[in-house]
């Protein structure tokens, strides 16, 4: 066991490149792509097994989550104007950077997480693979501690609080752990499938019970109605902070970019030249579910309304009712952040030995460990984490302004320089990137002060 060499300096088809500088894939990435799978099909563990219709259970599975009761809060930080053409303009640029990033892999079949891909976009520089792995394992480990606590959470309220909530903490790692021992991305696509048609549902309970109850409960100026009656409204109320519309905006940002996740999903497609199958049907379930409840949830609960927005309804049995559904999707979504974890360290600690691949006790016991000690790190930050929407305002600063944005403009300049203005599409498509990297800047420097001064005034609210 050892070290692996950075992704350039793997021998066999994993080296193969697919020629020069252009956008899209050719017969020898074709080529790259068939020799990565038929080696990775002689293995006893075999990972290029995904359809394209599995990955798109499995992006819905990952996307489909409690973020999203999260926007109807930032609709009513923003208002209706500035709320949908954000998750709208959203919308755009995740399918613009998600359709250059795939490009980008397509040129490189060799890539397998976004380790590699920070490498490559980079210059083949191994502080960029070093960078990436860190911030890579960041995310997804604060993300796991973030569903533990949602997990505890939703045990809690079901249980009217009958156990503290570090045990209830305890019960969710070690769920979540059990559930991450399968290797393999494709097995955890199937549960994906569950994961999504769970949190449809607890959504679908909140617009309803929110459309039926006479009024919301709580809400953070106060329970109804201390704040007036309930109203919506198009742009901002008079005294909304900046730090509260630049939180509301990360937000949203947050929902939309889990490309962090994508090149290792793409890896173990037996067919990656058909992502944008998978891409298309997430996109159009994201657009619905990103915007339409959101927005009717704002309708009924108004000024009310908070990051989850179960948290607004009056009656505890519909707070409990649509709540109890997001246990399965909040340890699910865990599972996939979990596995990608997992497959960097794993891979880094076994090399090219022979337990890689194969079902050996050496294998699967580092394996496990490797799953157990992600999972305790997860436990440990979902004790420090001081609110949703705060909490998720920090990783959309600190880490969608590279993995949403800042990577995939420096990897659209290597896939058309030379050619960045030869057309009038190209030439639009260039200031669209143009922008995208103005946006990841400015989301890594002020959105991050502004998810810091948020978290910073939660905690001496709470002293």
């Amino acid at each position: 066991m050892s070290t692996p060499p950075y992704p350039d300096e793997i021998k066999g088809p994993a080296a193969v490149e697919s020629g020069d500088d252009v956008p899209q894939y050719d017969g020898s990435s074709i080529d790259t792509i068939k020799a990565l799978v038929h080696e990775d099909h002689q293995h006893e563990i075999k990972l290029r097994t995904m359809s394209w219709q599995k990955a798109a259970w499995l992006l819905a599975g990952d996307q489909v989550c409690l973020a999203i009761m999260a926007q109807t809060w930032s609709l009513s930080v923003l208002g209706w104007v500035p709320g949908i053409i954000t998750m709208v303009a959203a919308g755009i640029l995740f399918w613009i950077t998600s359709m250059t990033m795939w490009k980008y892999i397509m040129k490189y079949p060799q890539i397998k997480d976004i380790c590699d891909f920070g490498y490559y976009a980079f210059g083949r520089n191994r502080f960029a693979y070093e960078f990436s792995g860190f911030m890579l394992l960041a995310n997804n480990i604060l993300l796991i501690g973030f569903h533990i606590l949602t997990g505890a959470k939703v045990l809690n309220t079901l249980s009217d609080h009958s156990l503290c909530t570090v045990v209830f903490s305890v019960i969710a790692t070690l769920m979540g752990i059990v559930l991450s021992l399968p290797r393999t991305l494709r097995h955890v696509s199937f549960m994906s499938m569950f994961s999504a048609a769970f949190m449809a549902v607890a959504v679908l309970l909140f617009l309803i019970f929110a459309g039926i109850e006479d009024a919301p409960l709580y809400g953070y100026n106060g329970n109804y109605p201390t704040d007036g009656p309930v109203r919506t409204y198009a742009f901002p109320l008079p005294g909304t902070t900046w730090v509260n519309c630049m939180n509301a905006v990360l937000n949203i940002t947050f929902l939309w970019v889990p490309q962090i996740l994508f090149p290792t999903f793409i890896a173990e497609m037996e067919r990656p030249q058909d992502f944008p199958k998978s891409l298309t049907v997430l996109t159009g379930i994201s657009i619905f579910l990103f915007i339409v409840p959101p927005a009717i949830g704002f309708r009924y609960l108004g000024q009310y309304s908070t990051a989850p927005a179960f948290g607004s309804l009056g009656v505890d049995a519909y707070k409990k009712g649509s709540f109890a559904f997001v246990i399965v999707p909040t340890l699910i979504i865990g599972v996939i952040y979990a596995n990608v974890s997992a497959k960097y360290i794993y891979f880094r600690i076994m090399g090219t030995s022979r337990h890689a691949h194969s079902n050996t006790v050496i294998g699967w016991g580092i394996w496990c460990a490797v799953m157990a000690g992600i999972w305790i790190l997860g436990f440990i930050f979902a004790e420090v984490i001081p609110s949703m929407g705060d909490f998720l305002s920090l990783l959309g600063s600190a880490f969608d302004s590279f993995f949403g944005f800042i990577y995939f403009a420096v990897a659209y300049w290597h896939l058309y320089r030379g050619k960045l203005f030869a057309g009038t599409w190209r030439s639009v498509m260039t200031v669209v990137h143009v922008f995208v990297m103005a946006v990841g800047l400015f989301i890594l420097g002020p959105g991050f002060y502004s998810a810091v001064k948020a978290i910073i005034d939660d905690y001496s609210a709470a002293t």
